[in-house]
């Protein structure tokens, strides 16, 4: 038998150290798994990390002629410079506003959604409901501000028409501020909240059926089994995605909001992405442009490690 006093600790044993050589032949050995991610891996290399090298420019004085280099540096001049000007707080405002505005009505529908299909049992019904609430989401964006403008003219839109048909007094839904964020909001929960139930419906398809039997035998009805079956089930998912978009609450997508923006709403939907666009690219302000730019990715990253470490702490569900 071995003597126990010779026993060498298990946490005394030495690491086998991994070789530049080992690695390269485990590398030789599954090339073709390497093969298989090497397109995702570049393309996030040249598109994601490789523009990173010009975020300098947010702290320079660019100019075109004398490139990235060349260019001198002004520090903090464009940041102090956005952040006391005096559409700063409205800018920020709009943005934050439609993002939690988004957030607050299209986060819970995909949810619902795919709750109610997943206790649908007419096959072809079923199938015909997700075919019609996914349909708008391969609609592009710019054929989508097409059709919002079309519902909604003054003059041909058919919802205007229903509205005065019914006796009421139709809004500008284009030229009133204050309907901007909700006919912004509206139509994007439209277009996304179909494609959004196919994350929630693979989570409920995880579901052990033994325990719905159980609840059925225990004479729980289907609510009760929505509730304390399905819900717990899909609150990992949920977790995930609200922390994913808490990260880019000030991402405001730009493509839409320029497409439906007009000199009469400009005073709700000017975003912070807006402005960099007309900054930048219409007024040549490449360094101005870029300091915002880099500001809202900051808020955005900040965000994201925040709220994901408060999540860490109340629960197991968190992104690292």
């Amino acid at each position: 038998m071995q003597d126990t006093k010779t026993a060498i600790p298990l946490g005394a044993v030495p690491k086998r150290k991994t070789s530049g050589k080992g690695v390269w032949k485990r590398i030789v050995q599954n090339w073709e798994l390497y093969i298989f991610i090497a397109p995702a891996f570049l393309y996030f290399l040249i598109f994601s990390y490789g523009p990173m090298y010009g975020i300098q420019i947010a702290f320079k004085n660019f100019i075109p002629t004398k490139g990235i280099t060349g260019s001198p540096w002004v520090g903090f001049d464009h940041f102090i410079r956005f952040f006391h000007s005096y559409y700063f707080w409205d800018l920020l405002w709009n943005t934050l506003s439609i993002s939690l505005y988004e957030l607050a009505v299209g986060f819970p529908i995909p949810i619902i959604l795919a709750l109610a299909f997943n206790e649908v049992r007419n096959g072809f019904f079923k199938k015909l409901a997700q075919t019609v609430t996914y349909a708008p989401h391969f609609i592009s964006v710019v054929v989508m501000a097409g059709m919002i403008i079309s519902f909604l003219s003054p003059s041909t839109g058919i919802v205007v028409h229903v509205i005065e048909g019914l006796g009421l007094q139709a809004p500008d839904f284009l030229t009133d501020p204050r309907w901007f964020k909700t006919m912004y909001v509206l139509s994007g929960v439209w277009q996304s909240a179909g494609w959004g139930t196919i994350i929630y419906l693979a989570a409920l398809s995880g579901v052990d059926p033994g325990l719905h039997e159980a609840a059925i035998i225990d004479g729980a009805s289907r609510f009760q089994r929505i509730r304390h079956i399905n819900i717990p089930t899909l609150i990992p998912t949920m977790t995930i995605l609200l922390i994913l978009n808490m990260g880019s609450l000030l991402g405001v997508g730009f493509e839409k909001i320029l497409l439906l923006q007009n000199p009469l709403n400009m005073s709700s939907s000017d975003v912070i992405s807006t402005f960099v666009y007309r900054s930048g690219l219409v007024d040549a302000q490449y360094s101005f442009s870029t300091a915002i730019g880099l500001f809202n990715s900051v808020i955005n990253c900040v965000l994201l490690i925040v709220v994901n470490q408060i999540v860490r702490r109340t629960s197991e569900n968190s992104l690292w």
